[in-house]
């Protein structure tokens, strides 16, 4: 059974990464589009290097918790196809083997003038001056706001071939990512773990979990276990 899940901000929070949503479009005190557009990049690439360099210290600090944890033991059971709109690797820490990133994963780089061009980061920083192989700048690995999604099909293959769908810590607020739930089949059960669930009346078979991505997950454990 393929169990299909989007994972959003609310579940890297309880391991204590903080999003621009937190605060009133503010990101740790930087409105977003000063440090996430590529114009900002354009205007000043040494705020937005050193702004990601230390969202990256950040995620390499934390730790996944028990929500990350429960999906991949969910793999001995399920087909598990992880999407998620979260730029940290919690999920692959935690043992998750297929992730998809949609908005890019900070622990890589990439090529300014090539969005496909990745590589790996050794340590926490990309340095101003290191080049790709084209011979243009090293910026993260990220897709900033205005920038097109190139994992959106994919995932809306995914969502597509779902059994089981789980919506966890997203408001669904976030295009196009939010536009995934559309592609699930209607007669697929779709369960919401947040707790504010976000509108989803006009969608069928639907059950929410009105917590918090730990309890709500740990909920759903037991509800899978026991439809078995």
């Amino acid at each position: 059974m393929k169990l299909v899940v989007l994972t959003g901000a609310g579940i890297s929070a309880e391991s204590g990464l903080k999003t621009f949503r937190d605060s009133d479009g503010l990101w740790e005190g930087y409105n977003v589009y000063d440090v996430a557009t590529p114009e900002a990049w354009e205007r000043n690439p040494e705020l937005v290097q050193e702004f990601y360099n230390e969202r990256r210290r950040q995620v390499l600090a934390a730790k996944p918790n028990l929500a990350h944890q429960v999906l991949a033991e969910l793999e001995k059971d399920f087909d598990v196809e992880i999407i998620t709109q979260n730029i940290d690797d919690l999920h692959e820490r935690a043992g998750s083997t297929k992730v998809t990133h949609l908005h890019g994963v900070i622990t890589k780089s990439q090529s300014d003038r090539k969005a496909d061009l990745t590589y790996p980061i050794i340590g926490s920083e990309i340095k101003m001056g290191e080049l790709c192989e084209l011979g243009s700048q090293l910026r993260p690995h990220v897709v900033w706001f205005g920038e097109a999604v190139p994992m959106i099909e994919v995932a809306a293959k995914l969502c597509k071939q779902a059994d089981l769908f789980v919506l966890i810590g997203t408001s669904l607020a976030v295009y196009p990512a939010a536009g995934l739930i559309d592609f699930v089949p209607s007669f697929v059960d779709k369960y919401i773990i947040d707790p504010r669930t976000p509108d989803v009346k006009r969608y069928k078979n639907v059950i929410n979990i009105e917590k918090n991505a730990v309890k709500g997950i740990t909920e759903l454990k037991e509800i899978l276990a026991n439809a078995r």
